[in-house]
């Protein structure tokens, strides 16, 4: 195995704890409010508690692992989240629970631009696609594994227990990191002249300061930041509301919620593999430019017919389908969407990744909230999935027009 491969096993791996991690409030969500008394609205709140701190800190985390290095910044953003994952465990009121959910988010933001940084100095520039690809099946698998391991242990052991369950295994992923991990090709002691060659990085890191007002002037980035904001609803909507919805809104049994709300994320994995390999074959084709621009947009549009096909789908079964299926196809589109964000950043990736993912998870946060708020104001669980798919669809407008070779450093 290359070790290439290697670094990307271990982002996989991290890939897969971050979304359990994430869903977890989602899959124990219906048990949590009855315990505790919560209603929709306040529950929207504590959804909202982490996408909103998670943005705050999104940019000076990406820009700190620029500067300072990934294995010490994923190191410390990893064992921040796990302790706040823990301790959530001791939380008895609703206050508490969102101030866990809240440093959770601080703690976790920059996971993904950080990797994204990893894979601009691991990867040759043909493969990154590719390398997105992985990384977000993985956090497809994290999402299905959610409810299938959750739900049974929730059941055997209490909600508690999950929590602090996924706090250990974050801990034991940051000392795998560290001990593995190096932080640049040139630097691990058993890589190959060939695979380096391959890689086409120079055997020192190049972390450096940030040009601030150069990446912020970029139009491009500030478009496709707009185009993720837009699209985060559709996707923060699977990840907050969705089982709850299934349970409250479709019919749907707390059995039969953790076996099939796994589903969308099952076939999301393929979707972000198959994803990944489009975007670089058709990128070979007619250029980065047209390719990403192009899948991205196509992929939100279907996934917006999708949605509404879905707040209006009778049967269990249609519904199942229909989430199934506009899951997949959004994700298809995210190695383009993440692979034009890096190109547009350059080795400044962390933090031009960082701004698109603050944007997203601002989406999501307005997302969780208001959907809480419509929920709470008409008692129908159907009309905000149907703002939600407008949603998807203006980012799927705004995806075509961007152009991710008008760029910080154009790629040769």
């Amino acid at each position: 195995m290359s070790k290439r491969a290697g670094v990307l096993l271990l982002l996989a791996a991290l890939s897969v704890i971050t979304f359990v991690d994430r869903m977890a409030i989602a899959v124990t969500g219906t048990t949590i409010q009855t315990d505790m008394g919560i209603g929709p609205e306040a529950w929207g709140w504590i959804l909202g508690a982490y996408t909103i701190a998670y943005a705050v800190f999104e940019i000076p985390s990406g820009a700190m692992g620029d500067r300072r290095g990934y294995r010490r910044e994923l190191t410390r953003i990893t064992v921040w989240w796990s302790f706040f994952t823990a301790i959530t465990a001791a939380c008895r009121t609703a206050w508490q629970l969102g101030t866990a959910r809240f440093l959770f988010g601080l703690g976790a933001a920059g996971a993904y631009p950080n990797m994204s940084g990893v894979l601009y100095r691991w990867f040759p520039a043909r493969e990154r696609a590719r390398g997105q690809g992985v990384i977000w099946a993985a956090s497809r698998f994290g999402g299905a594994l959610a409810p299938l391991l959750l739900v049974p242990l929730q059941a055997a052991f209490g909600w508690r227990a999950v929590f602090l369950a996924l706090g250990l295994a974050g801990f034991l992923w940051a000392l795998a990191w560290r001990f593995f991990f190096h932080e640049h090709p040139g630097l691990h002691p058993r890589i190959t002249a060939q695979e380096k060659a391959l890689i086409g990085q120079s055997g020192a890191a190049d972390h450096t300061g940030t040009p601030w007002a150069r990446l912020f002037g970029l139009p491009q980035l500030w478009l496709i930041s707009l185009a993720y904001f837009f699209y985060a609803f559709g996707s923060w909507f699977f990840f907050g509301w969705f089982p709850v919805w299934m349970v409250k809104g479709a019919g749907f049994t707390p059995a039969e919620m953790g076996l099939y709300a796994a589903i969308p994320f099952l076939l999301g994995m393929g979707g972000n593999l198959v994803g990944g390999y489009l975007s670089d074959a058709v990128a070979a084709r007619i250029g980065i430019r047209r390719a990403y621009s192009r899948i991205a947009c196509l992929c939100l549009l279907a996934t917006a017919v999708l949605l509404v096909a879905m707040s209006l789908a009778a049967g269990k079964l249609a519904v199942v389908l229909l989430a199934g299926a506009a899951f997949a196809i959004m994700d298809l589109m995210l190695p383009s969407a993440w692979a034009m964000c890096m190109a547009i950043g350059g080795r400044h990736g962390g933090v031009a990744t960082g701004m698109m993912n603050t944007a997203g998870n601002i989406g999501g946060f307005l997302c969780t909230v208001i959907f809480g708020h419509v929920v709470a104001k008409t008692g129908d669980y159907d009309l905000p999935l149907r703002g939600v798919a407008g949603c998807v669809a203006v980012a799927a407008l705004l995806f075509l027009v961007t152009d991710c070779t008008r760029s910080f450093e154009p790629e040769a």
